[in-house]
């Protein structure tokens, strides 16, 4: 036979008595039965289910044997804090959802918005209306709000917000939010989203967008109902500027931003508050065991002798941070090499910078990675880009870590990232500029390490970035060529010139030729390689600082993806210059047909439409070079056009970026240009019958 179960309105009645004889209500059991009848009459009723106490028992338990810890008791494992209403939260009573989105972008101070209307997120767009708290900059695809964002974010520091519909909106943002992702760029997406009522009905343009964004963003939430949409959007901001940076969504069903608030309610929050004593307790051995961990680095940076700092976005997340690094190379006399997010991190100008990294960076960097006996990794991952073949990586910091007098230190805030792809020797994890900080005062100062520079210096003589075939003067136009004269004219304002790209090989010849000096001014999608990225991302960094000279570096192929924002620039006058360098193919993919394909060149030729009469048909000022001797000229007109503008340049075709690491090579493994293979690929490629050779 089962045993009988007490009915749930039992177990409450049961629940409420033991309640009441804890002994924590400040007024008697008479003057509680007549202030609440109802709850009495209740308990009454289902006497015979809860077993009432006995007349000879005590009516309050003795301490001893009351288990259920006092409210006011804090368990050393939970967290302090309980939802509470503040006077903030208060004065959104009377408001729409969408006025409590518009309240919120002025209390955090966005000043700024990119998105597209449709019919899910109205309300929202209703209450902006006319709105005096921000701009708002319309593009022409949800994909361009998204990368507007995103330069907007990398130009400022500050989050990019996108606001965009249901359905295909909230899709067309997916690939900026992986690009986000990929990248630390902090950004904040606002979609619409059906009805609460019609969700899983398969509604006109519903989707599934949490379980979409998922894997794209640090964060995503739906928001239920109008009274946690202020928490939702605090939280959203704080998530996507606290530690690495990155992407948050927030789902806001139509009858969420059109229903009104009418009475506050608590709200938990997502995000930890006051630590508990088990938080405190394990931070406490964490600053112990970071103390060691300092000591132990610092040692190895004072007695290795041939150093190299590598450094990534994560420095420049703070504004201190290129600072704190010039400090530690200066003191320890040690070279510098960075990741193409990193670039501007450290002044190229500077003696001990070796430039980027990698598979199309700087001979020399690579070469010091591969005979460095320390390598200090500074908010940087080890991109698959950046190592070459794992297993022949940095060979002589390994032996180093094997003898106790060098290996691979790696600072870092992302945990995950740490041994993900190189075993590092110590791990230093956490802010990377505090780190670094408190690294300084235990490191010794060094006035010259010769043996290691002479080296380093050698190095830069036999493989400088210059070193590509010189164009003639009736010769077709080199774009490393175009690049280097772009940096010379912007020489006395580096300060104030971004620059964005697309992907491609003009984004690694930007890389390679323009001198970075300052950081948050090279702008380009690294981790995920988003073609179509730099026209998007200039207009956002435009926006972001109006007084700089802002200019995108792109390819044809790259550029066709997004070009229709440039009517966007022309609308909102939004004074971007595009730099169009115009090869008519996808030169990347094709100097991979080439080397490795036999000249195969599958579906990589494209028709380009004429740029120059589309972009003045749009409203953008346009011109075009074709000669060498006018590059100079073209240039200072794109620089001095006071709107937006465009110049398009014709360059050589089949110009390979080097230096290259080819797949599977080590670092030190490297091609670089050299007159007499030039001349062999070229006579290889016209007995192959390429077109043009």
């Amino acid at each position: 036979m089962m045993p009988m179960r007490p009915s749930k309105s039992a177990m409450r009645a049961l629940h409420y008595q033991r309640y009441i004889a804890s002994g924590r209500m400040s007024f008697t059991t008479a003057s509680a039965a007549a202030t609440t009848p109802h709850r009495f009459s209740a308990q009454k009723r289902f006497q015979s289910t809860a077993s009432a106490p006995a007349e000879n028992t005590r009516p309050i338990p003795s301490p001893a044997f009351n288990q259920e810890p006092h409210r006011n008791e804090v368990s050393p494992l939970q967290n302090r804090q309980v939802p509470e209403l503040d006077d903030s939260v208060n004065s959104f009573v009377g408001l729409s959802g969408g006025e409590i989105f518009h309240e919120m972008m002025l209390r955090l101070g966005v000043k700024h918005v990119f998105g597209y209307p449709g019919g899910a997120i109205l309300p929202v767009f209703d209450a902006i209306y006319n709105s005096k708290h921000f701009d708002f900059v319309l593009p022409r695809h949800e994909q361009g709000a998204g990368h507007m964002a995103e330069g907007y974010a990398r130009a400022s520091g500050k989050p990019g917000v996108v606001l965009v519909t249901s359905g295909p909106g909230a899709t067309n943002v997916i690939t900026p939010m992986q690009d986000a992702l990929s990248d630390g760029t902090p950004m904040v997406v606002f979609c619409g989203q059906v009805p609460t009522s019609l969700i899983g009905t398969d509604s006109f343009q519903e989707a599934d967008v949490i379980g979409i964004s998922r894997a794209c963003t640090k964060w995503n939430v739906m928001v239920k109902s109008v009274a946690e949409l202020p928490r939702r959007i605090q939280e959203a901001f704080e998530i996507a500027t606290s530690g690495r940076p990155g992407p948050v969504l927030v789902d806001l069903p139509k009858d969420i931003t059109a229903g009104i608030l009418r009475k506050p309610i608590p709200m938990n929050s997502t995000l930890p508050s006051l630590p508990s004593a088990a938080t405190m307790a394990a931070r406490e051995l964490s600053m112990q065991q970071l103390k060691g961990t300092i000591n132990r680095v610092a040692r190895l940076v004072n007695i290795s002798k041939k150093p190299i700092l590598y450094v990534g976005q994560g420095l420049l997340a703070r504004p201190d941070g290129p600072q704190i690094l010039k400090e530690l190379a200066d003191k320890a006399c040690i070279p510098v090499t960075t990741t193409l997010q990193g670039l501007g991190g450290f002044d190229e100008t500077d003696p001990k910078a070796l430039h980027m990294l990698g598979m199309h960076g700087s001979a020399y960097a690579n070469m010091a990675m591969q005979e460095a006996d320390l390598i200090i990794a500074i908010g940087a991952r080890f991109d698959d880009r950046v190592t070459g073949n794992i297993s022949k990586f940095a060979p002589q910091a390994k032996l180093a870590a094997s003898e106790n007098r060098g290996g691979i230190v790696h600072f870092e805030i992302m945990p995950k990232n740490i041994n993900k792809v190189v075993q590092a020797n110590e791990a230093v994890e956490g802010d990377c500029a505090e780190n670094i900080r408190l690294l300084l005062p235990h490191v010794e100062a060094v006035a010259e390490r010769k043996e290691w520079f002479d080296q380093i210096n050698d190095w830069k003589a036999r493989f400088p970035f210059s070193l590509y075939e010189r164009e003639t003067a009736e010769g077709p136009i080199k774009p490393q060529a175009v690049i280097e004269k772009l940096s010379d004219l912007t020489a006395h304002m580096k300060d104030r010139t971004v620059i964005t790209t697309g992907v491609g090989q003009h984004q690694m010849w930007a890389a390679q030729h323009f001198r970075w000096r300052h950081p948050r001014t090279m702008i380009t999608s690294g981790g995920l390689g988003t073609m179509g990225y730099g026209l998007p991302a200039a207009i956002g960094a435009k926006v972001a600082r109006p007084d700089a000279l802002v200019v995108d570096i792109d390819g044809d192929a790259s550029f066709n993806m997004t070009l229709t924002e440039l009517t966007t620039a022309a609308q909102f006058n939004i004074g971007v210059k595009v730099l169009l360098l115009n090869n008519e193919e996808q030169g990347m993919v094709t100097q991979w047909q080439n080397l490795f394909y036999e000249d195969r060149y599958s579906h990589t030729h494209q028709k380009n439409p004429d740029f120059v009469p589309m972009a003045q048909a749009m409203g953008v000022a346009a011109d075009r070079c074709t000669k060498p001797s006018e590059v100079e000229e073209k240039l200072k007109w794109l620089i001095e056009q006071d709107g937006p503008a465009l110049l398009e340049v014709f360059t050589d075709r089949k110009v390979p970026v080097l230096p290259m690491v080819p797949a599977g090579c080590a670092l030190h493994e490297f091609l670089v240009y050299d007159e007499a293979k030039e001349k062999e690929r070229k006579a290889l490629m016209k007995k192959r019958k390429v077109p043009g050779f």
